[in-house]
């Protein structure tokens, strides 16, 4: 029987743009991937369809999976003749477990690569505006291992080689012993005054940091109740952070943004509101199957004034639909509508001049294509085309939860009208209170159709941009941030 093959792959500290392409190239890939809770779950949607996920991962004190069967289980997968993926947070050799993993599988004689990945000792201080190295200041660096090989809990290190040897240090899960850390880098010769820095969700939208000394980062540590994961650094390298510190200037930081999803893949939408510094959860996660395909509708189509696409996946099956049943897109005579802005630019990346859904008149006879879970809702006079449907991906739902748990959000945005029904279906199903999470956030619409919809549902709308357009949406963000 044909063997699998198994990658132990590095997912970089958070920024799923740091992961490296080999690395997205095996997530790709896979038959399965086993997760732990620092691999940013959003590199979960670039594997296949149909692709098994497995959370290993451990909390502080609570462990999920020990790692004992996690090396069982990659080696069972890989005896089944599947493309196995362990997707490590930061770099697997680095306080990452992998050679135990490596050698559970060469044991087996099992294939395997190890795929690197940057850590957060060296990516967390860079996102807050510190490198670990600099001729003036720093011209050696360490990473601690800050509770693993330890005594009743405390590490057991060479205090005395670290202070002596070590211009940067960077204790990677070291919050529990933060006094314990302080008081023998003191003991062993680093001044009170030496500047610390924490450095909570490294790298993430969410990044945190908490600045101080040896003297003062515990007492200020336990009053911002900074927890794991972070980063502590500690060396006078830190004082460069004042003049290159970059992440906290993008416009969006500190945002943490729920983005109710219409769509099966990641959105523009929530590229562009990371790229200006957001955390972006797309909520909720679905799968499409096909529909047959309407004949009556395909041999009257030049006799609609109107067409509405649902979404940008009803754009690209309805013409593929026509080129492969070799029908004239000239037959077209309507004018043309999206509901969104994606599909707006999925028509115009076809030759039209779409209009947004609010410039739409239901005068005249109307075609509505897309998916199901639109369709059910107002277009009681148009023809409708179902050109897929989509379900929820209820292998996501927990990994959502985590996420949820984990993340603290500060706004909601619901991109089009219809977006608001699924979204809150979702949530429902997710057991996640609809109405204590968006009471606690900022509720922005994108459009009056939107607001009416977000209204409808019980919900206060805390505010809509000028315009329905990316663009428009990060203005307005900004602008309330300041």
């Amino acid at each position: 029987m044909k063997k699998g093959k198994v990658f132990l792959v590095g997912a970089g500290p958070g920024d799923i743009g740091l992961i490296t392409v080999k690395g997205m190239e095996a997530i790709k890939q896979a038959e399965v991937i086993l997760y732990d809770r620092l691999a940013n779950p959003k590199l979960l949607e670039f594997a296949p369809a149909g692709c098994e996920l497995i959370y290993s991962g451990k909390l502080p004190d609570r462990h999920i999976m020990r790692q004992e069967n996690i090396n069982q289980l990659l080696v069972e997968k890989a005896l089944e003749g599947k493309n196995v993926v362990r997707l490590k947070g930061g770099d697997p050799g680095v306080f990452g477990r992998v050679g135990e993993e490596a050698e559970a599988l060469a044991e087996h004689n099992l294939p395997f690569e190890i795929v690197p990945g940057i850590t957060s000792g060296l990516a967390a201080p860079l996102y807050a505006g510190i490198p670990v190295t600099h001729r003036a200041h720093a011209e050696s660096f360490a990473v601690v291992t800050a509770h693993d090989k330890s005594a009743d809990g405390k590490p057991l290190l060479d205090w005395e080689g670290l202070v002596r040897g070590v211009d940067t240090i960077a204790f990677y899960m070291g919050v529990k012993n933060l006094p314990f850390i302080c008081e023998n880098l003191i003991k062993h010769g680093k001044p009170a005054s030496t500047p610390v820095i924490m450095i909570q969700w490294g790298t993430f939208g969410r990044q945190k940091t908490l600045q101080g000394t040896l003297s003062d980062i515990t007492e200020k540590a336990m009053v911002e109740k900074f927890s794991n994961p972070s980063i502590i650094l500690v060396g006078q390298v830190i004082s460069l952070r004042e003049k290159i510190s970059w992440v906290e200037k993008k416009p969006l930081h500190g945002r943490q943004i729920l983005l109710a999803r219409t769509s099966d893949s990641p959105s523009e939408l929530a590229k562009e509101l990371m790229n200006q510094g957001a955390d972006v959860i797309e909520f909720p996660k679905w799968i499409r199957t096909s529909e047959p395909v309407n004949q009556e509708i395909l041999a009257d189509l030049s006799s609609y004034q109107n067409i509405l696409f649902t979404s940008p996946e009803s754009v690209t099956e309805f013409f593929q639909t026509l080129m492969e049943n070799q029908i004239d897109i000239r037959k077209i005579n309507a004018d043309v509508f999206g509901m969104s802005i994606k599909t707006m630019n999925a028509l115009q990346s076809r030759g039209f001049i779409p209009q947004l859904i609010d410039e739409l008149s239901e005068t005249g006879k109307m075609l509505v294509v897309g998916e199901r879970c639109h369709l059910k809702n107002n277009y009681a006079t148009a023809d409708v085309w179902q050109t897929s449907n989509k379900e929820l991906d209820l292998q996501y739902m927990p990994i959502f939860k985590r996420m949820f748990e984990e993340a603290d959000v500060n706004t909601v945005v619901f991109p089009c009208k219809a977006s608001v029904q699924p979204f809150v279906a979702a949530l429902e199903q997710c057991e996640i209170h609809v109405d204590e999470l968006l009471n606690k956030a900022e509720v922005i619409s994108m459009g009056k159709q939107t607001l009416t919809a977000v209204e409808k549902s019980g919900f206060i709308s805390d505010g809509m941009p000028k315009k329905a357009t990316k663009e428009s949406l990060i203005e307005y963000l900004s602008n309330k941030g300041e």
